[in-house]
């Protein structure tokens, strides 16, 4: 466990403009700076290569973040799952070097905890409605749960029999904790128990699930490209959403419960009703821009807190987030140099978390 001996801070970055509010931005050129308050607005002192300047930042901050775009260095590998805390004020981000590190949102973005113990690398990350706990899946074949003001592992979780690929916590009230594989499965585990409550043959590998929001059903993806409706009371399947013509790498309900968030290996994000008495055809928006590339990462997607944003993993190394109601693109972000795996939106701020595989997890204002 590393605890408090080798932390890291970010790096506190603004774009060549000071300006991540348009669109088409480029954050790939930041600067790290240093704040001071002065009487006609910010006065950011910047350093680069072989000069330093000053500039003033005429664009109006949006969020309590230290800088406009915070970049947050430590990982050795590639981050594959990053995720805000319910109170908004920590970060998780998992990688391939088998770790995950516990980051605060403001400030300098410190380093406060990495949490150690999976012998393989960390494929998704998620926090405990309470905030207490983080879950972990891995490809170490087993599920983790963490005490976040220790760092203790609780649980370890081992019944699978191939990678976990994605896991998610159920309403606070039920203790639930859902995972999916592929060895074909999906288990339900209740946290305060070691051994799963039920197991669910999903005759093929999963690669995310995601509880309604009574939590009484749950959903589940991987490569046969369409989406499952589970009864869990029932144990057996209720419906299919079907549409995508790939495999199904991220799922994610909507704030209100009503939708459900597709992200595929076919170039495309879905937003399904999975409400009881919708209509037949479930698919209700389609969104483009996104890509997958022949390195078949399982790139997941967010919500914005209020529902009227949505964002999306992609390999061409862009952050794109969409307008829900329109699907319009309204910002295509550039700044990783590696496939953007995971996005995450801020549960009360317009700030948005992207992890990449080029080691690095940004952390970026947006317009409110």
């Amino acid at each position: 466990m590393d605890s408090g001996s080798n932390k890291r801070k970010s790096e506190q970055t603004v774009g060549p403009e000071g300006d991540v509010e348009n669109g088409e931005s480029d954050h790939s050129q930041a600067l790290v700076v240093k704040k001071q308050k002065t009487e006609g607005g910010e006065l950011v002192s910047t350093t680069g290569k072989g000069s330093s300047k000053e500039v003033i930042l005429g664009t109006p901050r949006t969020s309590n973040l230290l800088a406009p775009i915070m970049l947050l260095t430590g990982h050795q590998a590639e981050v594959y799952s990053v995720r805000f805390s319910p109170s908004g004020n920590h970060v998780a981000s998992s990688s391939f070097d088998k770790s995950i590190f516990l980051w605060d949102t403001f400030g300098e973005c410190q380093n406060y905890l990495v949490l150690k113990g999976h012998t393989n690398a960390v494929l998704e990350v998620t926090w405990s409605p309470d905030e207490h706990r983080i879950l972990s899946c891995s490809a170490d074949k087993t599920v983790a749960l963490w005490d976040v003001p220790t760092g203790g592992r609780l649980r370890k979780f081992n019944e699978h029999r191939n990678f976990v690929n994605g896991i998610c916590y159920g309403p606070a009230h039920t203790h639930l904790l859902l995972s999916g594989s592929d060895d074909q499965s999906i288990k339900l585990w209740d946290e305060r128990v070691k051994g799963s409550i039920e197991t669910f043959d999903a005759s093929f590998p999963v690669m995310s699930v995601a509880f309604n929001k009574e939590g009484d059903q749950f959903f589940s993806a991987g490569i046969d490209n369409d989406i499952t409706m589970w009864d869990r009371k029932k144990n057996r399947k209720v419906s299919k959403l079907e549409g995508h013509a790939d495999s199904i790498t991220g799922l994610k309900l909507s704030p209100d419960g009503s939708y459900l968030l597709s992200n595929s290996m076919d170039n495309t994000v879905r937003l399904w009703d999975i409400r009881p008495f919708a209509p037949g055809n479930r698919c209700m928006k389609l969104f483009s821009g996104i890509q997958h590339n022949f390195e078949k990462n399982m790139l997941r997607c967010g919500w914005s807190a209020d529902g009227s944003k949505i964002s999306a993993g992609s390999s061409d190394r862009f952050v794109y987030i969409w307008e829900t109601a329109s699907t319009r693109i309204l910002y295509k972000l550039p700044g990783h140099r590696g496939s953007v795996n995971d996005v995450d939106f801020h549960p009360k701020e317009p700030i948005i978390a992207s992890a990449s595989s080029d080691q690095t997890v940004y952390l970026g204002e947006i317009k409110n």
